[in-house]
């Protein structure tokens, strides 16, 4: 018997950073991703964003990779947005994602900051945020990438 937790707080952004997920569409987008992670034998906590960014939390299997996670979860999202959502055709997600092992302890945390991302990006930017995420993480990137 195996015995794992591995629990995750992703973040990746729409294509150019286009505001593309409003309001409306929020709602619908976290529904639809828990949907694909559910399939694939992973359980999402918490899922939320702003107009160009989802960040979601979530306890994934050991089966998958996270790579074939995220590829699979935005590849099915964004043929959910085209068949579903006029006018959006353009939609895509931006390549790469930022990922962060979390403990139990933490997990509430992440969650809430999950839930207050729009009092969150009224005083900071998705670049800024990304980089602090990065830097409490010990993670070297290059802030062209950002």
């Amino acid at each position: 018997m195996s015995y794992t937790c591995l629990l995750y707080h992703i973040v990746f952004a729409t294509k150019e950073r286009r505001p593309w997920i409003g309001d409306a569409l929020m709602p619908q987008m976290v529904k639809y991703v828990g949907g694909i992670i559910r399939d694939l034998g992973g359980a999402m906590v918490e899922a939320g964003g702003v107009e160009d960014h989802l960040h979601i939390a979530a306890s994934l299997t050991p089966t998958k990779s996270l790579a074939e996670f995220l590829r699979e979860i935005k590849a099915g999202s964004s043929a959910w947005v085209h068949r579903d959502q006029p006018g959006m055709r353009e939609f895509a997600w931006q390549e790469g994602y930022s990922a962060f092992a979390v403990s139990q302890s933490i997990m509430p945390k992440v969650v809430d900051y999950i839930r207050r991302q729009k009092e969150h990006h009224a005083k900071m930017s998705f670049v800024d945020e990304l980089a602090l995420l990065l830097k409490r993480h010990h993670i070297e990137y290059d802030p062209r990438y950002l």
